[in-house]
């Protein structure tokens, strides 16, 4: 059986996006794949990369590199609605745009949509 191992998101400054991540979250740095190019972060059920954008030309992915726009949302999810209320401004202190705050959804789970640092979109939800 598959399973999600890993998300890895292209990084100007994989270490001020990095610690973005773990302050907001708490995510822990797995430290034995750390490298001047790379780090990554233990979510608890997978992982969060990020890699430098040197690794574009390592991945032979210089062609596809153009970063515009908003690409992919990472979801990450809370166990109540209250952490998500109380997260929401620790991410905004941190470096993060708000871009909806918490509100329920037509799927009955209660989030709120930011950008972070790097202008990547992110949804911090609880599932109600």
């Amino acid at each position: 059986m598959a399973h999600l191992s890993y998300v890895n998101v292209f990084a100007k400054d994989v270490v001020a996006l990095s610690g973005f991540y773990q302050r907001v979250f708490g995510f822990e740095e797995i430290e034995a794949i750390r490298s001047p190019i790379f780090r990554g972060l233990d979510t608890g059920k997978s992982s969060l990369g990020f890699n430098a954008l040197d690794a574009y030309e390592l991945l032979h992915l210089s062609e596809f590199s153009d970063t515009r726009g908003v690409k992919f949302l990472l979801n990450i999810d809370v166990d109540s609605q209250a952490d998500v209320d109380r997260m929401v401004p620790v991410a905004l202190e941190a470096g993060a745009t708000l871009v909806k705050p918490p509100y329920v959804t037509y799927y009955n789970w209660y989030q709120s949509v930011l950008l972070d640092p790097e202008g990547n979109v992110f949804r911090i939800n609880f599932m109600m």
